[in-house]
């Protein structure tokens, strides 16, 4: 006899664990099945080489939602967030730097030691992007209106929101329609000379898509971003154990709320039945039912893989096979030996640098709090266009754009005594290459990565004691991630708000009743954030007593 829940949850990725966790708390059961061994979708730890572990994947929170993270109680259950004051170092290969901190007047200080112009240009962007995040937050916080069919509840959020831009005062109102299409190298050339703090920012525009700083939409994305981040660069938050220590605290918050978690518990198919879904089927063969199923894997996987193509509309299936998720982040991920200098900071002016108050340095200009923080590698907006250019003609960049962590600098519990593991998101590595596959490429692009670091830390090369490439294949295969998209589908303005994943379906429900969508491929759709999770969850609780009847 099938086991009986209120509802299936495919997927212990956090979106799927705070959408358990807020559906547990209002009195439901949920079950949240997870393919693999461990909880935690992307945000997972382990060990990456004797004595040493590390972020797998992300390295850095979306940051959470700080709703989230005081409703489930986090820190009550272990968990501890590292924060730290610099928040991006930016290198570049003629010894130049830039240091962001997370108070932006301390940013602008910094950056008006090469040019007062763009420091003061920059306290002013962050002041607009400030009032700006306010609208998209509310926006980011609610299920995108029906188009068709507006609620009540839909058209009091328009009021609301459309209340909220009309107090952004015209000419911020005026800014935030221009930009939203704009590609972002337009941006921030029209706000800054600096051509390394132009990259920095347009890089947020850029992480995670197919997108080339000039590609059009790209601003969106650093608003949206913005909006979540609260800044310009991006913030800097990891959980102390690795990202892994996040989700494992997640879980605990669930299963006290009331949720079941199995691991290893793979399912093979949603089963529907009369247009509405009756419950999961494993790949061991159990059947479970339910009244209702949420989907956490992404949206290609959910309506190609486990759904019955019957259940669905020939033009609906046509949609979601265009739904565009090719992925363009590979991550490399190293145990050093120590700490490495990097040249920006051997060579950088006394007193410029906060004292980091840390053991592990191996230099005296290689000061820890400044590598605390993410390191980005991408020293100009042409930088940048050029490794998009690769990826566009189905090739890794020979010179990517990196997105580095450094964790081991605070959180000494992640590798022995004076040595350090070191967490590189690396773009643009396309999904799919022009020629061969990225088994016959993996080292070649691990060897790219560090001949590229070993340009602004020269001694890199010498600290590796082991390293790990996992491509976007990797991602796709043992991860679940359909093209190895990080975000579950593309960032990109046909693929935002009302229209993520599809126009018409961006309210977390779908054409079969009772199954719902909860994943990053949802809106918002920028990562860990666990809004997702938490939107998806609320529009359940709205259906839950028409589902009860069903």
């Amino acid at each position: 006899m099938a086991a009986t829940h209120d509802i299936v949850i495919v997927g212990a990725g956090h979106h799927g664990l705070v959408a358990a966790y807020y559906l547990a708390k209002a009195g439901l059961k949920p079950l949240v099945l997870e393919r693999r061994p461990l909880v935690g979708g992307c945000a997972i730890s382990d060990n990456l080489h004797p004595g040493f572990k590390c972020s797998t994947l992300a390295h850095v929170s979306g940051p959470i939602d700080r709703r989230i993270l005081r409703d489930m109680k986090l820190d009550r259950l272990g968990l501890q967030m590292f924060e730290p004051e610099v928040q991006v170092f930016a290198p570049s290969a003629d010894g130049h730097s830039l240091v962001f901190y997370a108070d932006p007047a301390r940013s602008a200080q910094e950056i008006a030691k090469t040019s007062s112009k763009d420091a003061e240009s920059f306290s002013e962007f962050s002041r607009v992007l400030g009032r700006l995040g306010k609208l998209i937050t509310r926006v980011m916080s609610v299920a995108p209106p029906s188009l068709d069919h507006p609620t009540a509840g839909d058209i009091w959020n328009l009021l609301l929101t459309a209340k909220e831009f009309r107090s952004l005062g015209k000419k911020d109102m005026f800014r935030l329609l221009r930009w939203v299409p704009m590609p972002v190298a337009d941006l921030v050339a029209e706000w800054f000379e600096g051509r390394l703090l132009q990259a920095i920012i347009a890089a947020r525009g850029i992480f995670g898509t197919f997108l080339g700083p000039r590609s059009p939409g790209s601003s969106a994305v650093l608003l949206v971003r913005a909006a979540a981040e609260g800044s310009a660069v991006g913030s800097t938050a990891f959980a102390k154990g690795g990202m892994g220590a996040l989700t494992r605290a997640m879980s605990a918050a669930a299963i006290q709320a009331g949720a079941e978690i199995r691991a290893e518990a793979e399912v093979s198919r949603i089963a529907a039945k009369d247009g509405a879904v009756r419950g999961v089927v494993l790949a061991s063969g159990e059947e479970i039912t339910a009244k209702a199923v949420m989907s956490n894997a992404d949206p290609r996987l959910t309506f190609l893989r486990l759904v019955d193509p019957a259940y669905l509309e020939p033009e609906f299936l046509v949609r979601v096979q265009n739904y565009r998720c090719a992925g363009t982040v590979a991550k490399v991920n190293l145990a050093l030996s120590g700490l490495p200098r990097f040249t920006a900071l051997e060579s950088a002016t006394p007193g410029s640098l906060p004292p980091s108050g840390q053991s592990g340095a191996t230099g005296g200009r290689s000061a820890p709090a400044a590598l605390a923080g993410r390191i980005h590698v991408g020293p100009e907006v042409d930088y940048l266009e050029r490794a998009f250019d690769a990826a566009k003609y189905g090739e890794y960049s020979r010179e990517p754009f990196l997105d580095i962590l450094i964790p081991s600098v605070l959180d000494r519990s992640l590798t022995p005594p004076g040595q350090h593991v070191m967490s590189i998101a690396v773009q643009f590595a396309p999904y799919r290459l022009r020629n061969g596959d990225w088994n016959e490429h993996r080292d070649a692009l691990g060897d790219t990565v560090i001949k590229t670091l070993s340009a602004y830390a020269p001694d890199l090369p010498g600290l590796v004691l082991d390293r790990q490439v996992i491509t976007p294949r990797d991602l796709e295969e043992t991860y679940g991630l359909t093209g190895g998209h990080i975000f579950h589908g593309e960032l990109a303005l046909d693929q935002l708000f009302t229209m993520r994943p599809l126009l018409g379906w961006a309210r977390y429900r779908t054409p079969i009743q009772g199954l719902y969508l909860c994943g990053s491929g949802t809106h918002p759709g920028i990562g860990l954030t666990g809004i997702s999770g938490r939107n998806a969850a609320r529009e359940v609780l709205k259906d839950w007593r028409k589902l009860k009847r069903a």
